[in-house]
């Protein structure tokens, strides 16, 4: 096939904000987690697919299976649909004293 261009599990696209290595990264569509750091409009990889341990609201509980959102504003995962961008789905639960739930990212 000679348009093929990658597998697409990792995406190299200009950061729409300064983000650091393991950060959640949302450009429009694109959802995933930065494999390195970089500065706003920089290039950065960005996974789409896996699954990966991100900060959490503390008073959130997850259930497994829960969808689980992304406040860009407060950079952490929550259970709040309203406003905020939905990563993926919980793989492990984390109770509301955690600091991290265990998400797997659905792609876009």
């Amino acid at each position: 096939m000679r348009n093929f261009v990658q597998p697409g599990e990792t995406l190299t696209i200009p950061a729409p904000a300064a983000v650091v290595s393991g950060g959640v990264v949302i450009a429009g569509k694109i959802v995933g987690v930065a494999a390195g750091a970089a500065d706003s409009g920089k290039p950065v990889d960005v996974v789409t697919e896996g699954v990966f341990d991100l900060p959490k609201v503390g008073a959130n509980a997850f259930t497994l299976g829960a969808d689980v959102y992304w406040d860009a504003t407060d950079k952490l995962a929550t259970t709040t649909s309203s406003g905020n961008t939905r990563l993926g789905v919980v793989v492990a639960a984390a109770g509301s004293g955690a600091a991290t739930v265990r998400v797997r990212l659905t792609g876009f």
